[in-house]
């Protein structure tokens, strides 16, 4: 079902605006509209272009909240039974930008510490490699006629370096540390081999690390002072965050209250994008406009009557709107889940029928159809509807309702994990069950049933496309068309004769079928003109200004292709029937393969087996479905071009 729309206009004093959509419309769901649009040929409008003076503490609030979100999350939101004044609302701005100035303050002696720990951490990682070095390294740094080097080396190279090269370089190595990769490394050499031995050191991967001069005493001595030195400091920073944490909590209380004042007072400001406002005589009035349900209008309606401040206008039939009502789709909560498939086509127009109960049951019953197994149905069932409970994903809760479908077939085709033999057949065996047909042969009597059920629902949709094309009011379509009047009378005379022919019976006198198809055929053929004679309206068609040639070509191909597509969308239900053959045949082998015929079946590769059909098999039959439901159905009746309601205040 969609639900009924209200076309709503408000006006009032335009220094009352705020006090209006927080007294009434804040708490109502409303799909604005803007007013000028709207209102276009009113003269005089003006849009609010004024911005939101407290905009910048609300993002200040909403940024400390987000930031330190594990404090905020174990106090409880404070309500505040308060209307958003102008005072109100800027002394919860004044509120928020002294709690950001002390915070910003704790945060600068934080960060102050922090960056110190990092320092005394990036000269721990510099001196903490060499300290197997035990020579003090203020003396290294004072060294003048020999060189010297810190840095490491790739393992690989070292290994290769001190092998083979380190005799004939004139220098002295003294290893460090090292580890899987790298080894740290120190050398020295005469001032005058600097740059040969810095090439080969350089030839060898050889990195060269900087100490800095301040560094006093042995390099263990000197580590071990920096890691001192830094867990002191990061005792400083601990303390200081557990400052701000303190400062955070006392004060959360009050920055959640502030919070939601200026959020509402921004939904308040939000408005007056969609509001506009005129002159009379000497007075400034707002005009806001937009769409409710007829239940929500009928609640603010009695309100906003007695208020003298504000003249209301409720359009029941919505003529003073030049945008079309948007839709809101109302289901039980049964069919709530197959909104999402009805969505994927597109939102029904406010004056479309809602399809969402058509899917629904044509979908699971389909599904079933092409999925009989009591055992594997009632998983779907059991597993979709505890997901859904959880999650509330849709997609779940149809798995869950295709379930109770499979579930039914699966007692009809007496299937249960694919064991035929548990319960026995209430209908028939999919891979038994044939029939002799007149001029065609023995047939498998699901694929039979399968393009019966599609014949019925083909003709079913040409009756709801008749429907939806007389509430919007287009003769032609509903009339003219393959899916119309013309549309169903054909092809419900063909399904006719062709349940009398298999049946064995006397088919209609040659009249009668001319009556039921030809002239059908023909009333599709001159649809444009037919269709511009009943609207009173000039044929618009390019094939008639290039004559009455071009004009029979293509109703010729465009009736042909009417009816290949008749004959195409039929047979394309043959596929519900193969599908529960293909489900049979499917379990039979998983049962052949863990030996039941031997009586004592595996039972790991029946659960294994019955995964894979239920969710390989599951998973192309739900597409599969889904394909029938999309372009045999929804195409023939469904047009999808409306726009979801959303409520944006």
């Amino acid at each position: 079902m969609i639900e009924k729309m209200r076309f709503i206009s408000l006006t009032g004093p335009r220094d009352d605006i705020d006090r209006v959509v927080e007294k009434y419309l804040l708490r109502y769901d409303i799909q604005l509209e803007n007013a000028i649009t709207e209102l276009g040929s009113t003269t005089g409008l003006t849009p609010f272009r004024a911005a939101n003076p407290y905009d910048s503490e609300r993002k200040t609030v909403h940024h400390i909240i987000e930031t330190y979100s594990d404090i905020f999350t174990e106090v409880s939101d404070r309500s505040y039974e308060r209307e958003n004044t102008a005072e109100n609302v800027g002394r919860c701005a004044r509120s928020v930008d002294d709690l950001a100035k002390k915070l910003a303050e704790l945060e600068a002696v934080g960060d102050k510490f922090e960056k110190e720990a990092e320092a005394v951490r990036s000269s721990l990682d510099t001196i903490r490699p060499f300290t197997g070095l035990d020579y003090d390294i203020r003396r290294i740094l004072q060294f003048k006629s020999v060189l010297f080097r810190f840095g490491r080396m790739p393992k690989e190279y070292f290994d290769r370096f001190t092998s083979l090269a380190y005799d004939q370089v004139s220098s002295i190595q003294i290893k460090c540390r090292e580890n899987g990769d790298y080894v740290w490394l120190v050398y020295f050499t005469p001032s005058g081999q600097k740059d040969r031995t810095d090439a080969i050191y350089s030839s060898m991967h050889f990195e060269r690390l900087f100490i800095p001069d301040e560094f006093i005493g042995t390099p263990k001595a000197m580590s071990e002072k920096l890691e001192s030195q830094l867990a002191a400091v990061e005792k400083q920073v601990e303390v200081h965050k557990a400052r701000v944490r303190e400062f955070l909590s006392a004060n959360a209380g009050e920055l959640i209250e502030d919070r939601d004042c200026l959020d509402s007072y921004e939904k308040i400001f939000e408005v007056r994008r969609y509001a506009a406002y005129t002159k009379h005589d000497e007075h400034m009035f707002y005009i806001i406009c937009g769409w409710m349900t007829e239940k929500e209008a009928r609640r603010l309606d009695p309100e906003i009557e007695s208020d003298k401040k504000i003249f209301a206008l409720v359009d029941d039939k919505s003529h003073t709107a030049k945008s079309k009502p948007p839709t809101l789709l109302k289901n039980p909560k049964i069919l709530k889940p197959f909104e999402m498939y009805t969505k994927m086509y597109g939102v029904p127009d406010y004056n479309e029928m809602d399809p969402t109960w058509l899917i629904a049951v044509t979908y699971s019953f389909m599904f079933g159809f092409m999925f009989g197994d009591l055992g594997q149905g009632l998983c779907l069932l059991v597993g979709g509807l505890l997901l859904y409970l959880r999650t509330g994903n849709s997609l779940t809760g149809i798995i869950s309702c295709c379930g109770i479908f499979s579930s039914l077939f699966g007692v009809m085709f007496g299937s249960v994990f694919g064991f035929e033999n548990i319960v026995p057949a209430r209908w028939l065996r999919p891979t038994e069950a044939m029939m002799q047909l007149p001029g065609v042969g023995k047939l498998n009597v699901v694929f039979v049933v399968a393009i019966a059920i599609g014949m019925g629902l083909i003709l079913f949709c040409m009756l709801l496309n008749i429907i939806n094309s007389f509430r919007a009011g287009t003769l032609g379509e509903m009339l003219f068309s393959a899916n119309g009047v013309a549309g169903m009378i054909f092809y419900g005379a063909i399904v006719l004769m062709i349940a009398l022919f298999l049946a064995g019976k006397t088919l209609p006198a040659g009249g009668l079928l001319a009556v039921l198809v030809i002239i059908p055929l023909l009333l599709q053929f001159f649809k444009e003109p037919l269709t511009a004679l009943i609207e009173k309206r000039k044929a618009e068609q390019d094939s008639e200004k290039a004559g009455p040639v071009m004009f029979f070509v293509q109703g010729f191909f465009e009736l042909f292709e009417v009816l290949l597509s008749y004959f195409s969308n039929t047979l394309s239900f043959v596929r519900v029937g193969a599908f529960a053959i293909s489900h049979a045949a499917m379990m039979n082998v998983v049962l052949m393969l863990a030996g039941a015929e031997s009586g004592n079946p595996n039972p790991a590769v029946i659960i294994l087996g019955n995964l894979f059909v239920c969710g390989m098999e599951g998973l192309v039959v739900g597409i599969q479905v889904l394909r029938l439901e999309y372009y045999e159905l929804f195409s023939r009746f469904y047009r999808g071009t409306g726009r979801e309601f959303k409520a944006n205040i």
